[in-house]
């Protein structure tokens, strides 16, 4: 039997249809220098239908590729809706990108068209004539005008003030109706070792994905909200969560390059937005200024904070609820899983202490994504909680591909091979303990460098930690811990050690220790941590033992 039902087809354009016609009230509001500016999302419908005309003028005609290089802000979001919801395919590119890999991307993605914030153009420029494939540069936001253009021209590309050409455009579109597995969005991976790999999304993923967000279980949105997204435009679509709020009417209260604790803070509390996401190092500058000025008060407004990237110290989760009253859950996620695909709630019943075993976590499956632990030899492993294994993800936005590139070894069966190592219990939780390519052995023996880096992190003079494992004749590897301290901290390895000793076996306790300004990260704020093996491979770290 064929069911009744209506095929209607889940677009970027049925979200922006619905919000212009259903939440045309609510506002996007963006940072600037001064304070903030503000739109409405009926305001936001007319110039993404004017960016779409303008667009087409150019000849964007089908699904070629529209690169962004821009902040969070409301010309970003116009580019968010107008482009996919014209058939075409939005890439957002990664401004913190070494060079040679923006220019990787952007060729292997073929751009056609870039739309850089103002405040940018110096930075692209450099950039620039190496795109091969690009035609059309259009300049937005504030700092378009006062931006050096000629820069920009010298590469012989077309240049364009992004406002100039929707004043001249059209605010009546006619969106084209389109199949819901075509190509709406683009990312690519933040390529730690070799060139990074392009993941497509299609309207279907990105819908489905938006809804997941919103559910209760993640972020709980509805109109009444107000979506703060730290968390990059560039980096796996901001999360999901501008769609996601476009979708359910919630505001977006956006940043644009104001990412420092202190602004950030004004800025959140002339906007006061409900829901935030960021990567834990963002909460950590936070959380440090929160503590220097008591009178700054955010748990007012803001009802949770999504967080994820790299694993969230209980430590970091802790201190905002404690001291500042401000919720945290992690959520993971990857590039190739749009990217949210688990979060750390825990389960009913489970009160007090007893929370932080799951809120440290990575969590349940979203309903969409299934999971599932192998081990080296690829055999499925027990739902124990024990059993160690590699994480394997398969789900209706989980990506079975590459973008012109096959890569198999990251596929099984099916499967997305994550590369994240942990265990899941039979109440569907998963823990990962690392990534593979982290896991430090030990005579034989599996250390985690993550739960290493946690329990480091929870001592009150440690602001960061890294743990690698390095070269030892006798056990093959021992951990190496990097450690950040707190402004005005003194403290010497052997009472960090002590400190570990209360909650860490002896036998995996580092021995090699040293103090460094900052950890390194990669081009999405995650820690780097082929950098520090590099680090004391040229002999470039000061290191000593507990003793």
């Amino acid at each position: 039997m064929r069911s009744t039902m209506q095929d209607f087809q889940l677009t970027i354009g049925g979200i922006l249809r619905h919000v212009v016609e259903v939440h045309g009230d609510g506002q996007v509001i963006t940072a600037t220098d001064g304070g903030t500016r503000t739109e409405s999302y009926a305001d936001v419908g007319r110039r993404a239908a004017r960016l779409a005309n303008a667009l087409r003028a150019l000849g964007v005609c089908g699904d070629q590729r529209v690169g962004t290089f821009a902040w969070n802000n409301a010309e970003h979001l116009e580019a968010y809706l107008a482009v996919p919801s014209m058939g075409a395919v939005l890439h957002t590119l990664n401004i913190r990108l070494f060079p040679e890999q923006l220019t990787y991307i952007a060729n292997h993605a073929e751009d056609q068209v870039v739309i850089v914030d103002g405040s940018l153009v110096d930075l692209l420029a450099r950039q620039l004539p190496t795109f091969e494939s690009v035609e059309h540069v259009l300049v937005s936001g504030p700092d378009a005008k006062a931006a050096d253009l000629d820069a920009l021209r010298a590469s012989g590309k077309q240049v364009h003030l992004y406002d100039d050409l929707l004043e001249a455009a059209d605010e009546r579109f006619d969106w084209p109706d389109i199949d819901e597995r075509d190509g709406a969005a683009m990312c690519y991976t933040s390529g730690t070792t070799g060139n990074p790999k392009g993941v497509v999304y299609s309207h279907r993923t990105a819908y489905l994905h938006s809804m997941a967000v919103g559910l209760g279980i993640v972020g709980g949105l509805t109109w009444t909200d107000r979506v703060l997204p730290i968390v990059p435009m560039f980096h796996a679509n901001a999360w999901g969560l501008a769609y996601a709020a476009v979708m359910t009417g919630a505001s977006l209260v956006l940043p644009d390059r104001w990412l420092q604790a202190e602004p950030l803070c004004r800025f959140m509390r002339e906007a006061r937005p409900t829901v935030s996401g960021a990567v834990p190092t963002v909460w950590n500058d936070v959380l440090s200024h929160l503590d220097r000025h008591p009178d700054v008060e955010l748990a007012s407004h803001l009802r949770l904070v999504l967080c994820g990237g790299s694993a969230v110290p209980v430590a970091l989760q802790k201190a905002l609820g404690e001291r500042h009253g401000i919720t945290m859950v992690q959520a993971w996620g990857m590039t190739e899983t749009s990217p949210v695909a688990s979060v750390a709630r825990p389960p009913l019943g489970v009160e007090g202490e007893d929370v932080w075993r799951y809120r440290g976590g990575q969590g349940r499956m979203l309903p969409g994504i299934e999971g599932r632990i192998v081990g080296e030899a690829g055999d499925e492993m027990p739902r124990d909680g024990e059993a160690v294994g590699e994480l394997e993800v398969r789900g209706a936005w989980v990506t079975a591909a590459y973008y012109k590139d096959d890569d198999p070894q990251k596929f099984r069966d099916g499967w997305l091979r994550t590369g994240d190592v942990g265990n899941l219990d039979e109440l569907g939780y998963i823990r990962l303990t690392d990534r593979s390519k982290d896991v430090i052995k030990s005579g034989g023996e599996w250390i985690s460098s993550v739960d290493l880096e946690n329990a480091l992190m929870a001592h009150p003079d440690v602001l960061e930690a890294a743990v690698v494992g390095i070269p030892d004749e006798k056990w093959q590897e021992r951990p190496l811990a990097s450690v950040v301290l707190r402004e005005g901290a003194s403290v010497k390895p052997a009472e960090l050690r002590d400190f570990l000793a209360q909650t860490v076996a002896s036998w995996q306790l580092p021995d090699a220790w040293t103090f460094i300004e900052a950890v390194p990260r990669t081009s999405v704020g995650k820690f780097d941590k082929k950098v520090i093996r590099k680090w004391y491979a040229d002999g470039e770290l000061d290191v000593s033992g507990a003793g």
